[in-house]
């Protein structure tokens, strides 16, 4: 009998890291399922990307929503509940999870809970996290939690690269289940970036020239939940508006849109909030901006593949390569160092070597599975 895998995730960016790998067990044949815990729920967060990315839908849709950002074990909990009764049903050789959000920390402890009782039930699952050993090492963050709770219950960790191995062999894992890879977000934007370029009308529709527009995308829980952090970051935006006189194209997240109603803050007037959009609107948006602005981890790495000075709304990264390369800079959340950051990156040399592999990384780990 074929080992059956199964994928699990909830959210934009993993359907993104994932489709490379997932188009590819589909070309290869191998057999799998997928469910979805519905972390992102809109059709522009979430239905879009199957379509452009070419990937079928999910078998299991699970529509499991957070009700509140301080409810992140009610929200895991159900999610392994849900999680549970199907992986039962099912009994993959192997759940593959992506990233660090609480869908990857419920598909992880899942799998592992079932196997704790193989003693006596025969019923065994293997983890594999894809992008392990990422660290900002700031638990005030929920992501820094879940990475390090999957990572340590995983049988196989496919690392973008040599750092994030040595961070693992630190914390005590074995180096026979580490696995270098690189990272699948370089599959999936060379897969799509001429895609991106020829079929993406998004500059005609918002009347944008190549590299005269900034791009912004803000909504991590510890930036938007707090009406003090989210205003200094406003502030900031506002200087970086005035003193660099670029429109600063802000596809808003439905979280964000949602504080900043709550909180009745006003975006400075040189932001042009849209609506979220699909990958290759967005990916045509990051390749042709002058400069990005973010506190997402997706766009750092994208930016940096894509040669787009880049500057991180945030204390920290778990993106260090980005930093030592050149291509970003963390700017943190007080708006002097916005603005600093800002115009120090836009000045910056835009040639710098892309860190996060060769674009084959779904190849190397398809084969390490297989084996």
């Amino acid at each position: 009998m074929k080992k059956k895998f199964c994928f699990i995730y909830g959210t934009r960016p993993e359907i993104i890291k994932l489709s490379p790998l997932i188009k590819l067990f589909s070309r290869k044949s191998v057999p799998f399922f997928s469910i979805h815990t519905g972390q992102h729920y809109s059709y522009d967060m979430d239905r879009v990307f199957y379509e452009e990315l070419g990937l079928f839908f999910p078998e299991y849709r699970l529509k499991i929503r957070s009700t509140a950002p301080y409810r992140q074990g009610e929200h895991t909990g159900r999610m392994l509940l849900e999680i549970e009764n199907i992986l039962l049903k099912q009994m993959p050789y192997c759940v593959i999870v992506q990233g660090d959000t609480n869908t990857v920390l419920a598909g992880a402890l899942t799998a592992e809970k079932i196997s704790t009782t193989e003693s006596y039930t025969g019923f065994h699952i293997k983890v594999a996290h894809v992008e392990a050993g990422l660290r900002s090492y700031d638990r005030s963050m929920p992501e820094e939690t879940n990475r390090f709770i999957a990572d340590h219950l995983s049988d196989f960790l496919f690392v973008p690269g040599v750092k994030e191995k040595s961070i693992l062999l630190k914390e005590g894992a074995e180096d026979k289940n580490i696995f270098v890879t690189g990272n699948t977000i370089v599959d999936a934007v060379c897969e799509n970036i001429r895609a991106a370029e020829k079929k993406s009308n998004i500059a005609e529709r918002l009347g944008l020239n190549r590299k005269a527009y900034m791009l912004l995308t803000l909504h991590r829980q510890e930036n938007v939940d707090s009406k003090a952090t989210f205003a200094n970051i406003i502030k900031g935006l506002d200087k970086v508006c005035r003193r660099i006189k670029l429109p600063v194209v802000f596809p808003i997240h439905p979280r964000t849109a949602k504080m900043l109603d709550k909180f009745a803050l006003k975006l400075p007037a040189g932001v042009k909030v849209i609506d979220p959009v699909g990958f290759l609107d967005f990916l045509w948006l990051e390749n042709n901006a002058a400069l990005a602005l973010t506190d997402s981890g997706g766009v750092q790495e994208e930016a940096c593949i894509l040669g787009t000075p880049c500057v991180t709304l945030r204390e920290n990264t778990e993106r260090p390569e980005t930093l030592d390369v050149g291509s970003n800079i963390i700017a943190g959340t007080n708006s002097g160092g916005i603005l600093k950051a800002a115009l120090k990156m836009l000045n910056t040399r835009k040639r710098w070597k892309n860190p996060f592999g060769d674009g084959k990384a779904s190849e190397r780990i398809l084969r390490i599975l297989l084996k």
